[in-house]
């Protein structure tokens, strides 16, 4: 088993990531706003930021589960899964328990969006098809550390900050246009250094944001890893959702409306790597609950599934 140290050092280096990657990310809209409009400009788009920040949480999570069409999971029609939930919870000191959707999609994907006090988790009836009991309490457990990470919040922020950006860049660029023409007659010196920063600013928090989402990724798979105490279950999970998202003939024999993740949990590390950071989580090998070889997670829905699959056409579309 890794020894606590262990578990805590990766803890803190992935929270020294995260505070690196807001504050360089900050620090580039503050040269913005600096370079826009001097100290006020500075003051400015800090004060923007922030007002953006204590907007985004409230924008309803039912928004996002909408553009899936996802359709509530009630536990009177999966109690097992529920059941699989109320203990990840538990374990997650979580003040309550995420609200289940199921997603009629042949893709297999699974996402989380809302806070610790009101969380939803959609998973699609590939996930539930694909991946056995085991497999799939890895995969929830892994979303539910997401929650209980608060990671949403997290990248909530940091998609603000990469739009905040944009929108102060763009604003540079079109004042550099208006004064284009003093440029030409010699008035005006052409600022190069403002320039650049206004041309690869964007960029930059684009390549932070990502490298912020990477990181939040393998602090979820370690959390879920010590809620499950079963790092492998979550690692054929992964294996079997990239051999699936990868198998062109497997796509072609079996085709499916593909739905894309929110783009703020988009860019998640390399699968591979994800695969041999939880192999080496020497834990126990003990999972949370007893799990029959093999069997399907679609058990866990009773006749809920097969009820939403006959009302659903070829291709996995919703009437």
């Amino acid at each position: 088993m890794l020894a606590p140290e262990v578990i805590k050092k990766h803890k803190l280096r992935n929270q020294l990531h995260t505070i690196i990657l807001f504050v360089s990310m900050t620090a580039i809209v503050a040269l913005l706003g600096f370079l826009l409009g001097g100290k006020t400009g500075l003051i400015a788009s800090a004060i923007l930021g922030i007002l953006l920040m204590f907007l985004a949480p409230r924008i309803s999570p039912k928004l996002i589960l909408r553009m899936y069409k996802v359709h509530p999971i009630n536990p009177k029609n999966a109690p097992n899964l529920y059941h699989m939930m109320n203990m990840l919870t538990e374990r997650a000191n979580l003040p309550s328990v995420p609200k289940l959707y199921y997603i009629p999609s042949k893709t297999m994907n699974a996402f989380a969006v809302g806070s610790p006090k009101s969380a939803h988790i959609a998973i699609t009836d590939g996930v539930l098809n694909k991946l056995n009991l085991r497999e799939l309490a890895g995969v929830l457990a892994h979303e539910v550390s997401h929650v209980s990470n608060n990671d949403m919040r997290v990248m909530s922020f940091a998609d603000i900050m990469s739009r905040l950006t944009s929108f102060l860049a763009n604003m540079g660029k079109l004042l550099l246009l208006v004064s284009l023409p003093l440029y030409l007659m010699g008035r005006m010196q052409v600022p190069w250094i403002a320039i650049l920063v206004l041309v690869f600013a964007p960029r930059i928090v684009g390549l932070l944001q990502l490298a912020l989402s990477r990181t939040r990724e393998f602090n979820a798979d370690l959390s879920a890893a010590l809620l499950t105490n079963d790092p492998s279950g979550l690692a054929q999970a992964l294996e079997k959702v990239e051999y699936y998202s990868g198998n062109w003939l497997h796509q072609i024999m079996r085709p499916s409306r593909g739905i894309a993740e929110p783009s703020i949990f988009r860019s998640h590390p390399d699968t591979k790597e994800r695969i041999e950071r939880l192999e080496s989580m020497k834990l126990p090998q003990q999972p949370f609950m007893n799990f029959s070889d093999g069997e399907p997670s679609s058990l866990l829905l009773e006749q809920y599934a097969e009820t939403l699959s006959n009302r659903s056409r070829p291709g996995g579309f919703w009437v």
